[in-house]
Protein backbone atom coordinates (compact mmCIF):
# COMPACT_ATOMS: atom_id res chain seq x y z
CA UNK A 1 0.00 0.00 0.00
CA UNK A 2 1.52 3.31 -1.01
CA UNK A 3 1.25 6.70 0.62
CA UNK A 4 -1.47 7.89 -1.72
CA UNK A 5 -3.42 4.71 -2.28
CA UNK A 6 -5.33 4.20 0.91
CA UNK A 7 -7.92 1.63 -0.04
CA UNK A 8 -11.63 1.41 0.48
CA UNK A 9 -12.31 3.76 3.45
CA UNK A 10 -13.41 7.21 2.38
CA UNK A 11 -11.08 10.14 2.69
CA UNK A 12 -12.84 11.53 5.76
CA UNK A 13 -12.31 8.31 7.71
CA UNK A 14 -8.67 8.17 6.68
CA UNK A 15 -8.01 11.82 7.49
CA UNK A 16 -9.59 11.39 10.93
CA UNK A 17 -7.37 8.40 11.72
CA UNK A 18 -4.25 10.18 10.50
CA UNK A 19 -4.99 13.34 12.49
CA UNK A 20 -5.34 11.23 15.62
CA UNK A 21 -1.90 9.77 14.99
CA UNK A 22 -0.46 13.17 14.08
CA UNK A 23 -1.53 14.50 17.48
CA UNK A 24 0.88 12.07 19.16
CA UNK A 25 3.71 13.07 16.84
CA UNK A 26 3.59 16.87 16.65
CA UNK A 27 1.63 18.11 19.67
CA UNK A 28 3.19 18.44 23.08
CA UNK A 29 2.31 15.98 25.83
CA UNK A 30 0.13 15.26 27.65
CA UNK A 31 -1.71 13.86 24.66
CA UNK A 32 -5.49 14.01 24.79
CA UNK A 33 -5.71 10.64 23.04
CA UNK A 34 -3.07 8.03 22.25
CA UNK A 35 -4.04 6.40 18.96
CA UNK A 36 -1.51 5.50 16.30
CA UNK A 37 -3.20 2.27 15.23
CA UNK A 38 -5.68 4.02 12.95
CA UNK A 39 -2.78 5.38 10.92
CA UNK A 40 -1.32 1.86 10.68
CA UNK A 41 -4.64 0.62 9.35
CA UNK A 42 -4.77 3.39 6.77
CA UNK A 43 -1.13 3.37 5.66
CA UNK A 44 1.77 0.94 5.68
CA UNK A 45 4.47 3.62 5.79
CA UNK A 46 5.15 7.15 7.02
CA UNK A 47 4.36 8.79 3.68
CA UNK A 48 1.06 10.06 5.05
CA UNK A 49 2.90 12.89 6.79
CA UNK A 50 3.46 14.39 3.33
CA UNK A 51 -0.27 14.74 2.65
CA UNK A 52 -1.46 18.31 2.18
CA UNK A 53 -4.08 17.93 4.91
CA UNK A 54 -1.45 16.78 7.43
CA UNK A 55 0.40 20.11 7.67
CA UNK A 56 0.64 20.46 11.48
CA UNK A 57 -0.12 24.18 11.63
CA UNK A 58 -2.99 24.12 9.15
CA UNK A 59 -4.76 21.18 10.81
CA UNK A 60 -4.40 22.26 14.45
CA UNK A 61 -8.00 23.21 15.20
CA UNK A 62 -9.60 20.27 13.42
CA UNK A 63 -7.02 17.88 14.83
CA UNK A 64 -7.85 19.06 18.33
CA UNK A 65 -11.56 18.61 17.67
CA UNK A 66 -11.02 15.06 16.42
CA UNK A 67 -8.97 13.92 19.43
CA UNK A 68 -11.13 15.86 21.89
CA UNK A 69 -14.41 14.34 20.74
CA UNK A 70 -12.86 10.86 20.69
CA UNK A 71 -11.56 11.26 24.24
CA UNK A 72 -14.95 12.49 25.46
CA UNK A 73 -16.64 9.51 23.81
CA UNK A 74 -14.26 7.00 25.32
CA UNK A 75 -14.61 8.58 28.76
CA UNK A 76 -18.39 8.25 28.37
CA UNK A 77 -18.01 4.56 27.45
CA UNK A 78 -15.72 3.98 30.45
CA UNK A 79 -18.16 5.70 32.82
CA UNK A 80 -21.06 3.65 31.46
CA UNK A 81 -19.03 0.44 31.74
CA UNK A 82 -18.43 1.20 35.42
CA UNK A 83 -22.23 1.06 35.79
CA UNK A 84 -22.44 -2.27 33.99
CA UNK A 85 -23.24 -1.03 30.47
CA UNK A 86 -21.32 -3.43 28.24
CA UNK A 87 -22.53 -2.57 24.70
CA UNK A 88 -20.94 0.17 22.61
CA UNK A 89 -22.22 0.98 19.11
CA UNK A 90 -20.10 3.06 16.72
CA UNK A 91 -22.24 4.45 13.89
CA UNK A 92 -20.06 5.27 10.89
CA UNK A 93 -17.06 3.59 12.52
CA UNK A 94 -14.50 4.23 9.80
CA UNK A 95 -11.06 3.39 11.22
CA UNK A 96 -12.06 3.52 14.87
CA UNK A 97 -9.67 1.52 17.08
CA UNK A 98 -11.35 1.51 20.50
CA UNK A 99 -11.71 -2.29 20.47
CA UNK A 100 -8.01 -2.80 19.78
CA UNK A 101 -6.81 -0.21 22.30
CA UNK A 102 -9.12 -1.40 25.08
CA UNK A 103 -9.19 -5.18 24.72
CA UNK A 104 -9.96 -5.75 28.42
CA UNK A 105 -12.76 -3.20 28.76
CA UNK A 106 -15.44 -5.86 29.10
CA UNK A 107 -17.44 -4.00 26.44
CA UNK A 108 -18.69 -5.53 23.21
CA UNK A 109 -18.09 -3.07 20.38
CA UNK A 110 -20.43 -3.02 17.40
CA UNK A 111 -18.92 -1.08 14.48
CA UNK A 112 -21.39 -0.09 11.75
CA UNK A 113 -20.18 1.00 8.33
CA UNK A 114 -20.47 0.29 4.63
CA UNK A 115 -19.84 -3.37 3.61
CA UNK A 116 -16.76 -2.56 1.53
CA UNK A 117 -15.19 -0.62 4.39
CA UNK A 118 -15.92 -3.39 6.87
CA UNK A 119 -14.46 -6.08 4.64
CA UNK A 120 -11.32 -4.00 4.03
CA UNK A 121 -10.91 -3.27 7.74
CA UNK A 122 -11.37 -6.94 8.62
CA UNK A 123 -8.54 -7.82 6.25
CA UNK A 124 -6.24 -5.12 7.63
CA UNK A 125 -6.83 -6.16 11.25
CA UNK A 126 -5.99 -9.75 10.38
CA UNK A 127 -2.96 -8.65 8.36
CA UNK A 128 -1.63 -6.57 11.26
CA UNK A 129 -2.09 -9.44 13.71
CA UNK A 130 -5.02 -8.07 15.71
CA UNK A 131 -7.63 -10.41 14.33
CA UNK A 132 -11.33 -10.06 15.11
CA UNK A 133 -11.98 -10.88 18.77
CA UNK A 134 -15.40 -11.93 20.03
CA UNK A 135 -15.75 -8.50 21.67
CA UNK A 136 -15.69 -6.78 18.24
CA UNK A 137 -18.59 -7.12 15.82
CA UNK A 138 -18.14 -5.58 12.38
CA UNK A 139 -21.66 -4.82 11.17
CA UNK A 140 -21.88 -4.13 7.41
CA UNK A 141 -24.79 -1.90 6.45
CA UNK A 142 -25.43 -0.75 2.89
CA UNK A 143 -27.03 2.63 3.58
CA UNK A 144 -27.32 3.40 -0.13
CA UNK A 145 -29.46 0.27 -0.55
CA UNK A 146 -31.56 1.37 2.46
CA UNK A 147 -30.45 -1.48 4.69
CA UNK A 148 -32.09 -1.37 8.12
CA UNK A 149 -29.09 -0.69 10.35
CA UNK A 150 -31.05 -1.45 13.52
CA UNK A 151 -32.03 -4.86 12.18
CA UNK A 152 -28.44 -5.59 11.07
CA UNK A 153 -27.15 -4.51 14.46
CA UNK A 154 -29.40 -6.92 16.34
CA UNK A 155 -28.56 -9.71 13.92
CA UNK A 156 -24.91 -9.18 14.92
CA UNK A 157 -25.77 -9.92 18.55
CA UNK A 158 -26.75 -6.52 19.91
CA UNK A 159 -29.36 -6.78 22.67
CA UNK A 160 -31.81 -3.88 22.33
CA UNK A 161 -33.39 -4.78 25.68
CA UNK A 162 -30.20 -3.79 27.53
CA UNK A 163 -28.61 -0.32 27.73
CA UNK A 164 -25.80 0.79 25.45
CA UNK A 165 -23.64 3.74 24.50
CA UNK A 166 -23.95 4.86 20.89
CA UNK A 167 -21.48 7.23 19.23
CA UNK A 168 -22.32 9.10 16.04
CA UNK A 169 -19.45 11.41 15.24
CA UNK A 170 -18.90 13.48 12.11
CA UNK A 171 -22.09 12.43 10.31
CA UNK A 172 -25.08 14.71 10.93
CA UNK A 173 -23.82 17.50 8.69
CA UNK A 174 -24.28 15.19 5.69
CA UNK A 175 -27.88 14.27 6.57
CA UNK A 176 -31.23 16.00 6.41
CA UNK A 177 -32.89 16.89 9.69
CA UNK A 178 -35.48 14.19 8.98
CA UNK A 179 -32.81 11.51 8.62
CA UNK A 180 -31.10 12.64 11.81
CA UNK A 181 -34.41 12.59 13.68
CA UNK A 182 -35.11 9.04 12.53
CA UNK A 183 -31.80 7.82 13.95
CA UNK A 184 -32.36 9.74 17.18
CA UNK A 185 -35.75 8.07 17.63
CA UNK A 186 -34.24 4.64 17.05
CA UNK A 187 -31.52 5.13 19.65
CA UNK A 188 -33.97 6.72 22.10
CA UNK A 189 -35.91 3.43 22.07
CA UNK A 190 -33.11 1.83 24.11
CA UNK A 191 -33.72 1.27 27.82
CA UNK A 192 -32.84 3.66 30.64
CA UNK A 193 -29.11 3.97 31.22
CA UNK A 194 -28.34 4.31 27.51
CA UNK A 195 -26.56 7.31 26.03
CA UNK A 196 -25.90 8.79 22.61
CA UNK A 197 -23.02 11.11 21.80
CA UNK A 198 -23.12 12.92 18.48
CA UNK A 199 -21.45 15.87 16.80
CA UNK A 200 -23.03 18.54 14.64
CA UNK A 201 -21.93 21.62 12.74
CA UNK A 202 -22.67 25.16 13.84
CA UNK A 203 -23.81 27.74 11.27
CA UNK A 204 -20.98 29.64 9.61
CA UNK A 205 -21.92 32.91 11.34
CA UNK A 206 -21.51 31.24 14.75
CA UNK A 207 -17.84 30.37 14.20
CA UNK A 208 -14.91 32.30 15.59
CA UNK A 209 -13.55 34.57 12.83
CA UNK A 210 -10.26 32.67 12.70
CA UNK A 211 -12.13 29.42 12.04
CA UNK A 212 -14.26 30.55 9.09
CA UNK A 213 -11.61 29.62 6.54
CA UNK A 214 -11.41 26.08 7.96
CA UNK A 215 -15.12 25.60 7.41
CA UNK A 216 -14.99 27.01 3.89
CA UNK A 217 -12.14 24.72 2.92
CA UNK A 218 -13.82 21.63 4.39
CA UNK A 219 -17.17 22.60 2.82
CA UNK A 220 -15.58 22.84 -0.62
CA UNK A 221 -13.78 19.53 -0.14
CA UNK A 222 -17.02 17.83 0.86
CA UNK A 223 -18.79 19.29 -2.17
CA UNK A 224 -16.08 18.05 -4.53
CA UNK A 225 -16.27 14.59 -2.95
CA UNK A 226 -20.01 14.45 -3.66
CA UNK A 227 -20.96 14.53 0.04
CA UNK A 228 -21.97 18.16 0.63
CA UNK A 229 -22.85 19.57 4.03
CA UNK A 230 -26.61 19.95 4.24
CA UNK A 231 -27.49 20.51 7.90
CA UNK A 232 -26.34 22.98 10.55
CA UNK A 233 -27.72 23.49 14.04
CA UNK A 234 -27.73 25.75 17.01
CA UNK A 235 -27.30 23.92 20.34
CA UNK A 236 -30.88 24.56 21.50
CA UNK A 237 -32.26 23.24 18.22
CA UNK A 238 -30.23 20.02 18.37
CA UNK A 239 -31.19 19.47 22.02
CA UNK A 240 -34.85 19.97 21.14
CA UNK A 241 -34.55 17.47 18.29
CA UNK A 242 -33.22 14.90 20.76
CA UNK A 243 -35.96 15.59 23.28
CA UNK A 244 -38.63 15.26 20.60
CA UNK A 245 -37.08 11.91 19.67
CA UNK A 246 -37.62 10.64 23.20
CA UNK A 247 -34.42 11.31 25.12
CA UNK A 248 -34.92 12.28 28.76
CA UNK A 249 -31.89 14.54 29.21
CA UNK A 250 -29.37 16.34 27.02
CA UNK A 251 -25.99 17.94 27.62
CA UNK A 252 -24.38 20.43 25.26
CA UNK A 253 -20.59 20.32 25.09
CA UNK A 254 -19.35 23.34 23.17
CA UNK A 255 -15.95 23.61 21.53
CA UNK A 256 -14.94 25.88 24.40
CA UNK A 257 -16.25 23.34 26.90
CA UNK A 258 -14.25 20.59 25.21
CA UNK A 259 -11.19 22.83 25.44
CA UNK A 260 -11.78 23.37 29.16
CA UNK A 261 -12.03 19.62 29.75
CA UNK A 262 -9.02 18.39 27.85
CA UNK A 263 -6.86 21.27 26.62
CA UNK A 264 -6.61 23.61 29.62
CA UNK A 265 -3.14 24.76 30.59
CA UNK A 266 -1.43 23.51 27.44
CA UNK A 267 1.71 25.42 26.57
CA UNK A 268 1.19 24.87 22.83
CA UNK A 269 -2.24 26.55 22.75
CA UNK A 270 -3.88 23.58 21.03
CA UNK A 271 -7.68 23.83 21.19
CA UNK A 272 -10.69 22.61 19.17
CA UNK A 273 -12.06 24.75 16.38
CA UNK A 274 -15.44 26.35 16.89
CA UNK A 275 -17.37 24.80 13.99
CA UNK A 276 -18.29 21.46 15.56
CA UNK A 277 -20.15 20.87 18.82
CA UNK A 278 -21.30 17.85 20.78
CA UNK A 279 -24.59 16.61 22.19
CA UNK A 280 -24.80 13.90 24.82
CA UNK A 281 -28.34 12.57 25.11
CA UNK A 282 -29.45 10.06 27.73
CA UNK A 283 -32.50 7.83 27.91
Amino acid sequence: MTADVVGTPDNTAVRTALWRALHTQVDEPPHVLEDVLGARLAQDDDGWRERGDMVPGDSRGKRATIVGRARLTEDLVAEAASRGVDQYVVLGAGLDTYAQRHPDSGVTVFEIDQPETQEWKRGRLVELGYGIPESLRLVPVDFEAHDDWWERLQAAGFDASRPAVVSWLGVTMYLTEEATSATLKQVASLPSGSALILTYFRHLEDLRPEDVHIRRISREGARRAGTPFVSFYKPDAMAELARQAGFADTEHVSAAGLADRYFAGRSDGLRPYSGEEILIATV
